[in-house]
């Protein structure tokens, strides 16, 4: 078959199967499967394509209609500009989570500090981590989770980008993976904040493949917030900053919240949908 054939006919399979962007997808699906950027394959409609080429395209789009995530058929996804490695141990980093690494590196770089210290509570694939450690040349990051197998793969991300000489790994949970006595310039979270009763509706390709640890947050979603709020002042060196990422239509409960705990809430702010999403909190003294 050409590669236009091939196209054509995952299409429809993809299409049935109930796939958002089903042309996009099976584009993506057979470029990774050649190893050519995606637009080339506009250049190459009438190319031949071998049995075993076919067949491993034939496999990839059997597991796609399935709804296992692309970012896990393709083994990346690409966040900030950067390509990291994911799998089915971690949480695939979503564009949102993009606007909250860009919020804490520019406020982080605006303070000038030579050394800076960051945490990222819940590193997971070490999205935030390894973005804040290559747009801050000096940061110094503390990453924790509670999954090994999540670290594993921070830890290769770390690598891949050349940073894990600025990068610490601590299993554990939040703070108490925290080594003793150490402040943070910006903590940065992206904890779990969907609500249990909410994890059945999800789409497939979340609620069946994604680790329901980093999605589950408690019967209002709120259950690892709390702990950040009651605990997060401590850790927190003066004229530091709390960056969380949160559910829709969390942001007057945290608010509540944080002020209760302590905190000087900054800022609710809003994603590039007009949704409220982000945090930004100080700690009073």
């Amino acid at each position: 078959m050409t590669v236009l054939e091939v196209i054509q006919r995952s299409t429809e399979f993809l299409a049935r199967k109930g796939v958002d962007s089903p042309r996009l997808q099976t584009e993506l699906l057979l470029a990774h499967v050649l190893g050519l950027p995606r637009l080339r394959l506009y250049l190459e409609f009438q190319r031949q394509l071998g049995e075993s080429e076919v067949e491993s395209l034939r496999q990839l789009v059997r597991r796609r209609g399935c709804r296992e995530p692309l970012q896990h058929l393709m083994g990346t996804v690409s966040f900030c500009g950067h390509d990291l490695a994911v799998n089915r141990d971690v949480l695939i980093p979503r564009p949102e989570t993009e606007q909250l690494a860009e919020r804490a590196w520019s406020w982080l770089n605006g303070r000038g500090l030579e050394a800076a210290r960051v945490l990222d509570l819940g590193t997971g694939s070490g999205c935030l981590a390894v973005t804040l450690a290559l747009r801050c040349s000096g940061a110094r990051v503390v990453a924790v989770d509670l999954s090994e197998a999540a670290l594993a793969m921070a830890r290769v991300n770390a690598g891949r980008h050349q940073v894990a000489d600025r990068i610490e790994f601590h299993c554990g949970d939040l703070y108490a993976a925290v080594p003793t006595g150490m402040r943070f310039d910006v903590v940065v979270a992206n904890p779990p904040y969907i609500p249990s009763g909410d994890l059945a509706t999800l789409a497939p390709e979340v609620r069946d493949y994604e680790p329901r640890q980093a999605l589950d947050g408690g019967p209002d979603g709120l259950a690892v917030f709390e702990r950040i709020a009651r605990d997060g002042r401590a850790h927190l060196a003066e004229g530091g900053r709390l960056f969380a990422e949160l559910g829709d239509g969390q942001g007057q409960a945290l608010r509540t919240m944080f002020v209760g705990a302590g905190w000087e809430v900054v800022e609710i702010a809003r994603d590039d949908t007009g949704r409220e999403r982000f945090l930004m909190a100080d700690s009073r003294r």
